[in-house]
């Protein structure tokens, strides 16, 4: 009879899941800072390593005001297999060339869909991070309108039409906006100040040549006619035969409201991907793949993580035990970590007065990010955007002394934000959020150190979540601010040393801070180069003035402190977002909502099961028996699951009292006693290292 564990390796041969290798995709930015902890500067390099053998799937461009009609959750597709390679991708930013590219094929697909369908109206049409879209008026797109879309896009790149400049006056723009009836042009026209009207043709005539002479008057386009030109600023190509048509792909259709209001009419938006080189698309693809299969909405249902339920609305995040037990360790190890520097722990209310939401400000000039008020026994009440308020109101509720600072306070705070329903996107973007917002009053001459020891904490608190690579940006004062010249230098210097204490590279924005004080923006850096934005830290010199804060210094005179704002992680929800994606799902060892799963081979072992699991639980490790099912399917089943270790029992493991062990990522680790295996798995979560 074969043994448990000749049938748990053959059951593995046979059903094993391959796990992807990272693929790199580090975009060229002129204008961003890259720091690696490790020491490792990449600087303004971008490379996409396309591995043999992962498994991929795409990710279609979700904008803010764009609605995607899309399902996250699709089917799996088959496994994409590429040969080794590394393939460097410019950006707009690196590559001028690149951008007129795109630019130009905005104009290309407008004048393409515009002579398949005559009686679409356009819109808009600009470059984007990785190509461009165009936003059209007109009946909605399938599929196979794409294709069509694409291959006269082909036939006008292959002609190698010019791309002419043209200067008019407004009426004249008005004039030709009006002979084709043209209306979002018109209103694009009445929001341009500037004169003259820039105007860019793609011109063909009947015998295949180009007109190149517009004459005063220029051409109408319409149906009949061999010409298209747009109201644009430029840049350009000279001629489509500058753009590469093997490497260019329209990749989807999605809904977008005229600028951005709902109120307006939904738009047909239509995606395109452009580059200089046909390896530069494959490359791109294989990463658009990888995004896909590490898209945490679908990633969020497979591993039953959380839900958006239409039935409470769209935004509003349900945490499923799988996902609320990750939730609970990033919290518990947030917490330990604020209270070993010194942070005082905070919980206040979700809603005030509307009266507070004035004095801070927020209703002057928040008011659009915030839900309607509500009326409590003739009262307005209103949910909290913001947590910052409720920590000042903490502050003042006694006198303080020059001898209290620093004072820290921290709080895991929800707040609710108002966003239309077409900027909803996942975890990354929702209507109710958990913060994890802190504050720091302090004496000015204290600025410099409680920003050092923000950036430490923010570190290693990001460290060992697997994130080591940042961009950092440092905001300086605006033209309009509050709070005096040197206060401003004070506090800026402050945050410029710290950053270089740190050792960390940094871009600074001049004038880009808020009016109320500088601050430090971090991104972090994913498994595939992507940035996300995540820590902040910001001095306020506002809301101490608004709430009228004080403090009684060395000569009994009160006087205001400064405030410090932060936040590492930002919002819970979006940072779990990026954990799925970072590990695609496969959370390491520490962080596995389940981290060991009993296998039985048969019932006959599952009483032992069942005491191989309470053991486990016993020392805190989230463990689980699976039984119902033959031993391969229970195996592929944990695969898909993604659980880091297995344990299966068969007969002889029930004698010896015994498991045999896979480990997800170390592989086949052979029969061993229960009490081994206890104290194996228990030292790799602790060091947080894999099985």
């Amino acid at each position: 009879m074969a043994t448990a564990h000749s049938l748990f390796t053959s059951s593995l041969r046979q059903h094993r899941q391959l796990l992807s290798k990272p693929l790199l995709y580090l975009p060229i930015s002129l204008q961003s800072s890259f720091t690696s902890i490790s020491g490792r500067n990449l600087g303004n390099r971008a490379e996409v390593y396309a591995e043999k053998g992962f498994r991929g799937r795409g990710v279609s461009p979700s904008p803010a005001i764009a609605v995607d009609s899309s399902t996250a959750a699709a089917e799996a597709e088959p496994e994409v297999k590429v040969e080794k390679e590394r393939v460097v991708l410019p950006t707009n930013e690196s590559s001028e060339k690149l951008l007129r590219i795109r630019h130009t094929c905005a104009h290309v697909m407008a004048m393409a869909v515009q002579k398949l369908f005559p009686d679409a109206k356009v819109t808009i049409g600009p470059w984007i991070e990785n190509g461009f879209y165009y936003d059209f008026d007109m009946v909605p797109l399938a599929d196979r309108d794409l294709k069509r879309i694409k291959k006269e896009m082909e036939r006008i790149i292959t002609r190698n039409l010019p791309l002419i400049r043209e200067e008019v006056s407004r009426d004249e723009a008005e004039k030709r906006i009006s002979a084709i009836n043209e209306p979002y042009k018109m209103e694009i026209l009445e929001s341009i100040r500037e004169e003259p009207i820039t105007i860019y043709h793609i011109v063909e005539d009947d015998s295949g040549g180009v007109a190149a002479n517009l004459g005063t008057g220029g051409f109408y386009r319409g149906a009949e006619s061999n010409e298209w030109w747009d109201l644009c600023a430029g840049p350009h190509v000279d001629s489509t035969g500058h753009i590469n048509k093997k490497a260019v792909e329209l990749e989807s259709v999605a809904g977008a409201y005229w600028r951005g209001d709902e109120k307006n009419k939904m738009l047909q938006r239509i995606y395109g991907t452009a580059w200089e080189t046909e390896e530069q698309l494959e490359a791109y693809l294989h990463f658009k793949e990888e995004a896909k299969r590490r898209d945490h909405r679908r990633l969020g249902q497979d591993l039953d993580l959380f839900s958006i339920q239409d039935d409470a609305g769209g935004g509003l995040v349900f945490w499923h035990p799988k996902g609320a037990i990750v939730r609970h360790i990033i919290e518990d190890s947030w917490k330990s970590m604020h209270i070993k520097r010194g942070y005082d722990l905070l919980y206040t209310p979700h809603v005030a007065r509307a009266d507070l939401w004035k004095i801070s400000g927020h209703l002057d000039f928040y008011r659009e990010n915030m839900y309607n008020q509500m009326e409590i026994e003739e009262e307005l009440y209103q949910l909290r955007p913001m947590n910052c308020p409720f920590h000042v109101l903490v502050y003042k509720r006694k006198l303080h002394s020059y001898r209290d600072f620093p004072i820290r306070v921290a709080e895991l705070g929800t707040v609710y934000r108002y966003e239309l329903s077409g900027s909803l996107h996942g975890l990354f973007r929702v209507r109710g959020f958990t913060q994890d917002d802190a504050h720091i009053f302090c004496l000015e001459d204290q600025i410099k150190d409680e920003i050092r020891g923000v950036l430490d904490l923010t570190e290693e608190i990001l460290l060992q979540f697997g994130f080591d690579k940042y961009e950092v940006n440092l905001s300086t004062r605006p033209e309009k601010a509050v709070g005096s010249n040197d206060i401003w230098e004070k506090a800026t210097t402050a945050l410029r040393d710290a950053l270089d204490g740190k050792g960390w590279e940094y871009q600074i924005d001049e004038g880009g801070g808020a009016f109320y004080g500088p601050k430090i923006d971090l991104k972090i850096e994913d498994a595939l180069g992507r940035k996300w934005q995540c820590s902040t830290v910001q001095v306020d010199f506002n809301l101490p003035q608004r709430f009228d804060i004080t403090y009684v210094d060395s000569n009994a005179e009160k006087k205001r402190p400064i405030m410090i704002h932060r936040a590492v992680l930002g919002s819970l929800e979006r940072f779990f977002g990026v954990l799925i994606e970072h590990y695609a799902g496969d959370f390491p060892l520490w962080l596995s909502p389940i981290q060991a799963r009993i296998l039985p081979v048969t019932d006959t072992q599952l009483e032992y099961c069942n005491e191989v699991a309470i053991r486990l639980k016993e020392n805190n490790i989230r463990a689980e028996v699976c039984h119902g099912e033959r031993l391969p399917k229970l195996i592929r089943n944990a695969e898909k699951q993604k659980i880091p270790v297995m344990a299966v029992v068969g007969p002889k493991e029930l004698e010896m009292r015994s498991v045999t062990v896979r480990s997800r990522f170390g592989g086949e680790a052979g029969t061993m006693k229960l009490d081994d295996f206890l104290s194996r798995i228990k030292d790799a979560i602790e060091r947080r290292n894999s099985f």
